[in-house]
């Protein structure tokens, strides 16, 4: 069986496919993945073949983005799903996903649920296809609505109830998804193995560099995510996060993601440290707390570990997920951007000292753990394609 990921260019979109992908191929199935010609150095990190579309022009994006000051956070999620998702990544890609669909003929394409060029062409060439959902269920359907306009015109007159009843799983836990939601438990739900197969082969659990000169001090991990230092929000924001936990016995391990540059923080007090980037596999089974931006991947990370966390979201679907957090006790949500980070001292020593946190994260841990393994899709992948035999196409 020959099947297609396709994602747009982002790490938090293309995070979710990969234990779905890597699952396939360890069953013998053949897995490109379709990306923006930009996004070429994460999928060959990640192992995979980069089939390339060409990136959406910045300066639209720019424009797009541009456009959304002043706005609420409802108004510009819709703007940003119907603009840039549906209509100026989609124009972008399209031409070049059809050519993919067309000249490598997947059995199957597994879509992340804001790439929408590759449902188009899919749908054309009446190839099955399933929705990774990369957020909650009810974000989607409060805002997918919006790219049937877009859509219609890039693609012509369709019936889009597949776009948004189709096969769809996620890795989400039920218990996380918004009370709001209609088809949150229709989704087919799975667990993220891959620390356990690391686990497995001897690398789990590695002991992270003593960057602490001995300090045994609760360790609390910051991470804003792989694209806020790349928003105008560094290093502003992260020198805020770092005031605001340098006097507290703790241990700090701060990463940026590839945009920001440790040197520019200047000096940073004795119990922080600062990467670029860190393996989270690594990092969560020696957390004690963690705070982050309310990103889907670096959320369920946290869950998975059943680490505590302090969510300050930033921006798009992380205010709904703080609020989730907070709702099943398993953090405390901090909203205001940078300006909210004046608490950020004591919100973590609350998830440090009660309990409460500690139990919920634990709660939902254990939900995960009771999910079935990515590797438990492959069958019914297989049953969509109509293959069933483990095989790649020839």
């Amino acid at each position: 069986m020959r099947v297609l990921v396709a994602t747009t260019a982002g790490s938090g979109h293309f995070a979710p496919l990969v234990p779905f992908a890597r699952s396939l191929g360890d069953a013998g199935h053949e897995v490109a993945v379709a990306a923006p010609g930009s996004f070429a150095p994460a999928v060959e990190r990640a192992g995979f073949d980069h089939l390339a579309f060409a990136d959406a022009p910045g300066e639209e994006l720019g424009a797009v983005f541009g456009s959304l000051s002043g706005n609420s956070p409802t108004e510009s999620n819709a703007v940003v799903v119907r603009e840039v998702f549906g209509r100026i990544d989609t124009r972008a890609a399209l031409p070049g996903m059809r050519t993919l669909v067309n000249e490598w003929r997947p059995d199957l394409v597994l879509r992340e649920s804001c790439e929408f060029a590759s449902y188009l062409a899919a749908d054309e060439a009446a190839i099955p296809h399933v929705n990774m959902a990369v957020g909650l269920a009810w974000f989607g359907e409060e805002f997918f609505p919006g790219v049937e306009e877009p859509l219609t015109e890039l693609g012509g007159e369709r019936d889009f109830t597949n776009l948004m009843r189709g096969p769809s799983l996620s890795l989400l836990p039920l218990s996380f998804e918004d009370l709001r939601s209609t088809g949150g438990d229709g989704v087919r739900r799975f667990r993220d193995d891959t620390g356990e197969r690391t686990d497995a082969a001897g690398r789990g659990n590695q002991p992270l560099p003593d960057w602490w000169n001995g300090s045994v001090d609760p360790l609390v991990y910051v991470t804003f995510g792989s694209v806020a230092a790349g928003f105008g929000l560094f290093p502003d924001l992260y020198r805020a996060a770092i005031a605001a936990l340098a006097d507290l016995p703790v241990r700090v391990l701060l990463t940026l993601g590839d945009a920001g540059d440790p040197a520019a923080l200047g000096p940073v007090p004795p119990n922080v440290h600062v990467e670029k980037w860190w393996p989270q596999d690594q990092v969560m089974p020696h957390a004690s707390a963690m705070v982050g931006h309310g990103g889907v991947g670096t959320t369920l990370s946290g869950f998975q570990a059943g680490v505590p966390m302090v969510v300050v979201p930033l921006f798009a679907d992380q205010p709904y997920n703080a609020r989730r957090v907070a709702a099943i006790g398993a953090g405390i949500a901090l909203e205001g951007g940078a300006a909210a980070l004046g608490g950020l001292g004591d919100a973590v020593q609350r998830v440090l000292t009660e309990d409460t946190y500690r139990i919920g994260a634990g709660r939902i841990a254990e939900e995960i753990s009771r999910l079935p393994p990515a590797a438990a899709a492959v069958p019914w992948f297989e049953e969509l394609a109509g293959a069933g035999t483990g095989a790649p196409r020839s």
